[in-house]
This record gives structure tokens, C-alpha cells and sequence, in this order.
């Protein structure tokens, strides 16, 4: 990508403090950083303060049937995948502590 030499202005003190943390010969670096980072904090800001939704349903198929079945679904590909045979039902296979519902365990309904 291209870079553009910039002019700018910075107070002696604010120059001082930049320089003591990463000298003077990693000013650009710093600031390129720190414009880059702030950059994306705004558009961020923006963003959330539109109103509008970040989440689409349609662009996320995989929880058509809810998270909680998307979830039950990655774990019995996950047990497949690490050979303990719980997901084709295999009687011999180490069975798993189940966990209770979140209300259960906090004492809830």
C-alpha cells in the first residue's frame, strides 16, 4: 500500500511521553498504530450507535434450529472426531459427566 508523508503537530509534552515509550525513532510507528486502532474504535462506535442490527439470520443457516442444537451438534462432531465412539453409540465408550441446565445448577426454575 502507498504511504503519504504527513505534517503533523504534536506538543513538546505529548512528544515527550510518546518518545519515553518507544523512542524517538519509533514515533511513526506508534502513531500509525494508534491512528489505525482509533480508526476502527469510531467506526465501532458508529456502528453500534446506528441502531441498526449486526446480526442477520440469513447470513447464519447453521442456527436455523437454534443455538442449543447448532452446539449438541459441534460436540457430537467433536466426540467423532476424537474416536470416542459416543456419538454412533457405542455401548463401551466412556460415558461423560452431563451437565446440568444453567438454572438447575444456580438453584433456579
Amino acid at each position: 500500500m502507498p504511504t503519504r508523508r504527513a505534517h503533523v503537530i504534536l506538543p513538546d509534552d505529548l512528544l515527550q511521553e510518546i518518545d519515553a515509550l518507544v523512542g524517538p525513532r519509533g514515533r511513526s510507528a506508534f502513531l500509525l498504530e494508534t491512528a489505525r486502532s482509533e480508526v476502527q474504535r469510531q467506526k465501532l462506535l458508529r456502528v453500534l450507535e446506528s441502531g441498526k442490527p449486526a446480526w442477520k439470520d440469513d447470513r447464519h443457516p447453521e442456527l436455523s434450529k437454534g443455538s442449543a442444537a447448532w452446539v449438541r451438534k459441534l460436540r457430537r462432531e467433536s466426540d467423532r472426531n476424537a474416536g470416542t465412539g459416543r456419538a454412533s453409540g457405542d455401548a463401551n465408550a466412556p460415558a461423560k459427566t452431563r451437565r446440568q441446565p444453567a438454572n438447575k445448577r444456580r438453584g433456579g426454575v
